[in-house]
Order: C-alpha cells, then sequence, then structure tokens
C-alpha cells in the first residue's frame, strides 16, 4: 500500500513539474478598468414606535447576618524576587 502512495506522490510531482515547466505565458495588453459612472441615492427612510425605561431607586428593608469577624497573626514564608541589572563592566565586548 505504500508503494502506491509513494508512486502516486512521485507521479503528481512530475505531472505539476511538467505543467510549470511547459506552459509560458506572457502578458501581450496591459490590462486597464472599466469606467463607472456613479450618481447619489436616496436612503430609506423608517419610523419607529419604542418603548421607555425609567430608573428609579427605593428604600427597602432587608433581613442580613451579622457577621463577626476576628484575625490572627500568623508567619508565612512568602517568595521573594530579587533583580540585579548588570553592571557597566559586565557588558559583552564586540
Amino acid at each position: 500500500m505504500k508503494a502506491v502512495t509513494i508512486i502516486g506522490a512521485v507521479v503528481a510531482a512530475l505531472v505539476i513539474a511538467g505543467g510549470v515547466y511547459m506552459i509560458d505565458i506572457d502578458q501581450t495588453q496591459e490590462a486597464q478598468l472599466p469606467e463607472v459612472k456613479i450618481e447619489g441615492g436616496q436612503l430609506p427612510e423608517y419610523d419607529a414606535e419604542v418603548g421607555s425605561v425609567e430608573v428609579g431607586s427605593t428604600t427597602t428593608e432587608v433581613t442580613v447576618p451579622e457577621v463577626e469577624v476576628t484575625t490572627d497573626q500568623v508567619e508565612l514564608t512568602t517568595p521573594t524576587i530579587e533583580i540585579n541589572p548588570p553592571s557597566d563592566e559586565d557588558f559583552a565586548q564586540n
């Protein structure tokens, strides 16, 4: 099965290569764009009825839970980053 695929690929490559070398196309005349005349037009008109949106605020009583927060101080290890720019002596000398 592999041999058939390889032979098919070689034949296709030969056909493409032959087509590229067998055809010589030369432009014999320059192209020219067509002349187009444009006149003004008119956009369509629409009548639209839309609803209205009113935004306001009111005062309302809401039951909310009371939460008591306590904090403790704990010592943790955190990552640090130290950046050392190169000194003038470390630059590459070309």
